[in-house]
């Protein structure tokens, strides 16, 4: 056997005997890589590189010493799921670089974090004062966690008392002109039901490239070229709307009397606030009814 073949063969071997070992080490190796991990990583790369290219070496020294390497992170991940003292000095711990607000330079310098990086990161989670940070942390993947101030977070439906009904994630019905039919089962639909919406449109199946149904049942096509078929957009819910509106404005009304209690506006506003409180409770349940029938 000449050289090249049997570089070539070997770098198959070596090839197929690391994706297997990759394998059963899982995905966290190839995502988030801890220190031993990271050193893990090169290791192998470095043995599949030699058992490819030297011919003088024997080439089943090399799969035992991949096997070794595949095997130690596989015991100690083991060993660190059962034991915490084993995980901090493995994978380390986070460390808090922000909290209230304050910046903790000695953390910084600890981890060796200089403070236009911090303020990097901070931009990228699209906080630009660390005033507005309640808490931030640097986990032991290297990435940075923040906590927003509390006046600084999303509006959620929660903070405004609204009930919302679980989602569904939408569900790829037809692919490259071919139903899939394990995926319409889970939805109570069925193939017959995609023909004829696809009838209605004057859709034919070879001409799809993608059809995906959404939690209400709506699909959307995108057909092999240019052409999309988008569902109709749904009529604004106007009564959603208003409770929305209407709880915000009794947040805002709750945080006036709670900062000027003894101003003359405070007897208006109470009645006012009162009043939205008791339109809210009617509309709630109306709410979730018409979000029911809506799907």
């Amino acid at each position: 056997m000449s050289d090249e073949v049997s570089i070539l063969v070997r770098s198959l071997g070596a090839v197929f005997f690391l994706f297997v070992l990759t394998r059963v080490l899982g995905k966290k190796q190839i995502s988030q890589l801890t220190f031993f991990e990271y050193i893990t990583g090169i290791a192998l790369g470095e043995l599949v590189g030699i058992m490819s290219t030297d011919l003088e070496r024997v080439f089943y020294h090399g799969l035992i010493s991949l096997a070794v390497w595949g095997f130690v992170p596989l015991a100690v991940e083991f060993i660190s799921l059962r034991s915490k003292t084993v995980r901090n000095v493995l994978e380390g711990q986070g460390t808090v670089f922000i909290r209230n607000g304050n910046i903790l330079e000695k953390n910084l310098k600890k981890e060796r974090y200089s403070t236009d990086e911090l303020l990097e990161q901070l931009r990228k989670k699209g906080v630009f004062q660390a005033a507005d940070v309640e808490f931030a942390v640097l986990e032991p993947s290297g990435e940075l966690t923040v906590l927003p101030t509390k006046e600084n977070l999303p509006l959620t439906a929660k903070m405004l008392g609204i009930p919302m009904l679980s989602e569904q994630e939408p569900q790829t019905v037809m692919m490259d002109g071919a139903i899939l039919k394990d995926t319409l089962k889970p939805r109570g639909l069925t193939e017959a039901w995609l023909k004829d919406e696809m009838d209605k449109r004057k859709i034919r199946e070879e001409d799809v490239y993608l059809a995906q149904v959404d939690a209400k049942n709506r699909l959307y096509f995108d057909m092999k070229g240019v052409q999309i078929h988008r569902p109709e957009p749904e009529k604004p819910d106007l009564q959603n709307q208003m409770l929305t509106h209407l709880t915000q404005s009794a947040i805002l009304m709750e945080r006036y009397l709670a900062d000027a209690e003894d101003s003359p506006m405070a007897n208006s506003m109470s009645e006012l606030r009162d009043r939205a409180r008791q339109v809210i409770s009617q509309l709630q349940p109306a709410a979730v009814n018409s979000t029911k029938e809506s799907r």
